[in-house]
């Protein structure tokens, strides 16, 4: 049998094993199939079991919130750089691909030589050479198919990461946009408590020209008006706080975002209930969630990698060269030609305690994963909970502030009535609109935590992307 024709063989025998090589499967969690059905906390909140969409902003029907939103998509920084890395990772994969392709090599040179070993009389002359020469390994361990699969679920990790980077930046727009619209509602509360504690002031004043007060509740009065007064400039500091943080969710600058930013006197409002969904999808709605699971299958690849180190590589390779002394027209001829083709074996047997010892940091990175992915996805269950709670208390607590706001209200009035006829002292005044200025400040404030739970809520669900 020709030298040829074994290398042939070695070569198809080595193809066929290939095609048995097979990467190692990522180990399943059983946490997620545990946590099927609804979530614990979904009847207390009043939330619906639709699936949470994408784009679940629009759910406020907030022109102006849409707008933001897609600008900070476009326009924000930090997601800039995530997208800059997955681009990166991207890169990886396709460098990993190349792998299953040939190799190839060409050269060409001319150099014009002085070598004593020529032909009398031709020690000095031009030297022409060509060559090319091609390999391909035979991935008959699951090396490169290991290394591919790798690269892919890293890069499908990165997506995740994207993902999960787009998925705050909305959310933090989101909330910013509603803190900025709550800085507003809760200015104009202050001014209105201030505009109240003014009318006091002023009915105590008029009382006490008539001779009808004393000088104890106009003193009182002003107190109580200067209190009102100092919480204007700290709420009006939150609200400019808000702005200032869109501006660099959305990749301007305050003072661009301040001539810019739309009016906003009243809370956006869903206009449907707030979608929840069920536990267990949190795995295809949560990007986080998706890449841990990702990282756990890449970990799983890099055990294939280390297995096939522990064993032979077997590279296909072929070359073809020609050379010619003095001048080119020789080059082409059958002297000048020459080629080879065969399999190149090599394997690092005398360091196999180093490939043995990779492999069982291989196994030792999937449990490091599995451990990581499960721990995912109980945070995901628990911040899901703890913002389908928080959404459900401060729901109730608005109800029973609104309520309690009518209230007081109307015990202000009544002692405001009473003290003008005389039937009662300023004391019962200046409690009653302490209360209702209480009341009046904490109902703006439900008003805005509501919505902030609302937002925590969405993020706390995955925002809606799905692979």
């Amino acid at each position: 049998m020709t030298k040829l024709k074994v290398t042939t063989l070695t070569a198809v025998a080595a193809l066929a094993l290939s095609a048995c090589a097979t990467a190692p499967s990522a180990p399943e969690s059983a946490l997620p199939s545990r946590a099927e059905g609804q979530l614990a906390s979904a009847e207390a909140a009043g939330v619906a079991q639709a699936a949470v969409p994408k784009d679940w902003w629009r759910l406020y029907n907030s022109p102006d919130l849409d707008a933001l939103v897609e600008t900070a998509l476009s326009n924000n920084r930090s997601l800039a750089g995530a997208a800059a890395n997955l681009e990166q990772v991207r890169a990886g994969l396709t460098e990993a691909r190349a792998a299953l392709l040939p190799s190839t090599t060409a050269t060409a040179g001319g150099q014009y030589v002085r070598d004593p070993s020529f032909a009398p009389g031709d020690v000095e002359t031009d030297v022409y050479s060509l060559g090319f020469e091609t390999a391909y390994e035979v991935d008959i361990f699951g090396r490169v198919s290991s290394s591919v699969e790798a690269a892919r679920q890293d890069a499908a990790a990165a997506e995740a990461a994207y993902q999960s980077a787009s998925l705050m930046v909305a959310g933090e727009t989101a909330r910013a946009w509603i803190d900025y619209c709550a800085g507003n509602i809760q200015l104009e509360t202050a001014q209105s408590n201030y505009k109240l504690q003014e009318d006091t002031l002023g009915l105590t004043r008029t009382l006490f020209d008539a001779g009808r007060g004393i000088r104890l509740d106009v003193v009182q009065a002003e107190a109580a008006l200067r209190r009102a007064e100092a919480d204007i400039p700290s709420v009006r500091a939150a609200r400019d706080a808000a702005l200032f943080r869109l501006a660099r969710l959305t990749g301007q600058t305050p003072k661009e975002m301040s001539q810019a930013v739309p009016a906003c006197e009243s809370m956006p409002q869903l206009v449907s209930l707030l979608p929840a969904g069920e536990s267990a999808s949190l795995i295809a709605r949560r990007p986080d969630v998706r890449q841990a699971e990702r990282q756990l299958a890449g970990a799983a690849a890099r055990v294939g990698i280390a297995t096939a180190n522990l064993y032979p590589s077997v590279r296909i390779g072929g070359s073809v060269s020609t050379a010619s002394l003095g001048g080119t027209q020789d080059m082409f001829s059958n002297d000048g030609v020459s080629f080879g083709i065969g399999p190149l074996i090599s394997w690092n047997f005398p360091n196999i305690t180093a490939s043995r010892a990779q492999l069982k940091a291989a196994e030792a990175g999937v449990d490091v994963a599995l451990a990581n992915f499960d721990e995912t996805f109980l945070t995901a269950l628990e911040e899901a909970e703890v913002a389908l709670t928080n959404y459900a208390a401060e729901k109730e607590r608005y109800a029973a502030l609104e309520a309690s706001l009518r209230a007081a209200e109307e015990a202000a009035e009544l002692a405001r009535t009473r003290y003008r006829i005389g039937t009662d002292n300023f004391l019962s005044v200046l409690d009653a609109e302490r209360t209702l200025i209480e009341t009046r400040t904490s109902l703006a404030q439900s008003e805005a935590a509501k919505a902030s739970a609302e937002i925590n809520l969405f993020m706390a669900m995955g925002g809606g992307w799905a692979e």
